[in-house]
């Protein structure tokens, strides 16, 4: 497992919009229409990553409690799936039922999206005000598979409070770390 750090993303800048489908309904889904009405989290991630497979169960846990508050959260797989099958639409609906998933799951096919966002690894978080303008894009916490650090989601949390109380971006954020993109 190669260790990726996330690219830069300047905060502020506007989020780029997409239109993919959704493994799990097979319905089309734009940025600007699965937006929430205070903000947005967007993950890259995928099914077999061992960082992901991690965080899962705290991403699960943020999204029912923030979405409540008005934050949607969006997942998107980007990985080419001829070399690693495992992350095929099939089974990403197969991984986004069984974990109950309570955002879509997008299929990045062309990963025209990932190309977009600059996204380099899993998971690779990015999170959006009401306007889709960037205001945090980093880690999700300290915690890493093996390293003793529990998963509490620290980072994404303490930059959605900030949103949710109009609070200016977190000055410090550290990059997500994780598997590369698998790219074509």
């Amino acid at each position: 497992m190669a260790l990726t750090e996330s690219n830069d993303f300047t905060i502020g800048k506007k989020a780029p919009d997409f239109a993919l489908i959704n493994t799990v309904d097979n319905k089309s889904y734009s940025l600007t229409t699965a937006k929430g009405k205070k903000g947005t989290v967007l993950m890259f991630i995928c099914n077999h990553c061992p960082f992901v497979i991690h965080v899962n169960p705290e991403l699960i846990k943020m999204a029912n409690e923030y979405q409540a508050k008005g934050i949607h959260f969006i997942a998107i797989s980007s990985n080419e799936i001829e070399k690693y099958p495992q992350d095929g639409p099939q089974l990403m609906k197969q991984v986004a039922e069984d974990l109950k998933y309570p955002f879509p799951y997008l299929f990045d096919e062309t990963q025209e999206v990932a190309k977009a966002y600059a996204a380099a690894c899993t998971p690779d978080f990015y999170v959006f005000d009401a306007d889709l303008k960037a205001v945090y894009h980093g880690q999700l916490d300290a915690s890493r598979p093996g390293n003793g650090k529990p998963v509490t989601g620290k980072d994404i949390r303490n930059a959605l409070n900030h949103l949710l109380e109009n609070k200016a971006a977190l000055e410090h954020q550290k990059p997500s770390v994780g598997c590369g993109i698998k790219w074509k």
